[in-house]
């Protein structure tokens, strides 16, 4: 697997591309010498099993970076890629153990980098040429419209960071969506058009995503994944994701010319068996930097100014250039302002073991069964089932924060800490007490009844507060909004929420605390529902 490995001193630039920087405006790449300078790509096990990794998370990395590998042999430089099995099994198995052997074998005079995606790693990388006596050179991503010090330079000052403030800034700065000096249609933001259900009869026809054939080195990389990460959870039989800028360009074209008109007005819904709605699955090919999100959001605001207003609503070209310019660029921001603390960060104090069945989907819970199974079998679920069932269940259940993050990091194809963190540990578990949210996303099995046909058929009553069929997720809710009513009571974005607790009767509350205990300490802790007989003693009280 090794590649052109260099067996001489005399490099002038060690230029470290790491799994996520697969692009070749890569800044680290420029004015590039092949006559001096060497291009390093490093697969390590350790990337992989350091978070229990679903397959298909292993093989988008392993199979883009060798797409990559290519593109780079192309280029005509000089190149030094140490596949995953060129060492050893168990022998340098982390990726810095195996860097430091290239810059002992190699002894460049500099090694450059791009800016990576998470912290640790950055941690390792200058702590790794430090021991080598290497120096290291940084190099800003500009894969980013918001750089790290423009993001720092936007929060100083400020005592809430509220997305909707700096995207407003940077919609005025990139030119985008703007008529002069105003928004495109008069207004900023478009999120109350943007929050349809289903219609009760189903999502009807949704036009299918790009899907890419595997090719060869696809082929050979899954081949690797399930020989040597057997173990790991989830499916390769539904692998779809692009592994190259040419797919990403096509998945690009495709959601716009297919998807796009119905993204924006059902980009929360859910449905069984309905993986990927509307969404664009375009997080891959840019969390890779295999497409910039420039280019993402120029075609589409083209797409809508050329084909007008009926055929491209408006609402929904907004509300998705606000995932990509604000939330995206928001949420890296966040990141690395709020690292290393972010990391542990527990502002309830949540201790609860990750229950086994997050790994397993087996639980009576409908709407869990239906994400987790989806989860596995193709790593993704879109950002509602991520944060409105999968992470909301995980903070109703008190379940210890750095677990919940470590799930979410090993299951998702598009998972890299840097967008993983903030998303799950700030956004879903509320963790680090509202730095950059004006309240905990938390609501009972109504909101999932509203959204979804999950709870048609589920043994549970999303309605019901207590008794053998109230929904967890409803009993949860209010147990929490018991057990921090004082802080929620003083925040005006929850009052009203703690006013509905305050309308119950002490017998009622004491009932939820009582149901909430057994589901959290009793029989179902470990899978809700898996104990089929009855809950604590106590007849069932309506939502």
């Amino acid at each position: 697997m090794t590649a052109a490995v260099s067996s001489t001193p005399g490099v002038r630039r060690l230029v470290l591309i790491l799994g996520d920087q697969l692009w070749l405006d890569n800044p680290a790449l420029a004015d590039f010498d092949p006559a001096q300078d060497r291009v390093l790509m490093i697969e390590a096990p350790g990337e992989s099993t350091g978070v229990w990794s679903h397959q298909a998370r292993i093989t988008v990395f392993l199979s883009a970076m060798r797409h990559f590998r290519e593109r780079v042999l192309a280029q005509g430089w000089p190149l030094d890629y140490i596949g995953l099995e060129d060492e050893p099994e168990g022998h340098a198995d982390r990726f810095t153990d195996r860097l430091a052997r290239c810059l002992q074998r190699i002894r460049p005079v500099r090694l450059d980098v791009c800016e990576c995606g998470e912290w640790q790693m950055q941690q390792g990388l200058e702590a790794c040429a430090t021991a080598a006596g290497v120096p290291l050179h940084w190099h800003a991503d500009t894969h980013f419209l918001c750089s790290r010090e423009r993001f720092a330079r936007w929060t100083r000052g400020r005592r809430e960071w509220r997305m909707e403030h700096f995207y407003r800034e940077m919609r005025r700065e990139h030119r985008v969506l703007m008529d002069g000096d105003q928004p495109l249609g008069g207004q900023w933001n478009f999120d109350a058009d943007n929050r349809k259900a289903y219609p009760r009869t189903g999502p009807g026809w949704i036009p299918e995503p790009a899907r890419f054939e595997p090719d060869d080195i696809t082929r050979e990389v899954m081949a690797l994944v399930r020989r040597r990460f057997a173990g790991h959870p989830g499916s390769l039989d539904h692998f779809i994701w692009p592994v190259t800028r040419e797919q990403g360009l096509q998945a690009l074209r495709r959601f716009i010319d297919e998807r796009l008109l119905g993204f924006g007005p059902y980009q929360d819904a859910m449905w069984n068996d309905t993986p990927y709605g509307w969404h664009s699955l375009l997080s891959v090919a840019l969390n890779l930097h295999l497409i910039h999100p420039r280019e993402v959001i120029d075609a589409v605001e083209q797409a809508h100014r050329e084909r007008g207003e009926q055929a491209l609503p408006l609402a929904g070209v907004e509300g998705f250039i606000r995932q990509v310019l604000g939330w995206r660029e928001f949420i890296r921001g966040v990141y690395w302002q709020e690292m290393p603390g972010l990391r542990e960060a527990n502002h309830f104090g949540h201790q609860r073991p990750l229950p086994a069945w997050y790994w397993t989907g087996e639980t009576d819970m409908a709407c869990l069964r239906d994400a987790i199974g989806q989860t596995l079998r193709h790593g993704y679920a879109h950002h509602i089932q991520r944060l409105m069932l999968l992470g909301q269940y995980a903070l109703l259940a008190e379940i210890d924060p750095r677990q919940v993050a470590d799930w979410f990091l090993a299951v998702y194809v598009d998972a890299i800490e840097w967008v993983e963190l903030p998303n799950v540990a700030g956004m879903a578990l509320y963790a680090n007490g509202g730095r950059f949210t004006s309240k905990p996303y938390v609501a009972s099995g109504q909101y999932v009844s509203r959204m979804s046909n999950h709870c048609q058929g589920c043994r549970f009553r999303p309605e019901l507060r207590t008794g053998p069929q109230a929904c967890p997720m409803t009993t949860l809710y209010w147990h929490f909004l018991d057990r921090h009513e004082a802080e929620l009571a003083a925040s005006p974005r929850t009052a009203l929420m703690v006013r509905n607790l305050q309308r119950l009767t002490p017998g009622e509350r004491q009932a939820i605390r009582s149901q909430a205990a057994w589901l959290l300490d009793g029989a179902a802790a470990s899978a809700p529902g898996a104990a089929h007989g009855p809950g604590p003693a106590g007849s069932d009280q309506s939502q």
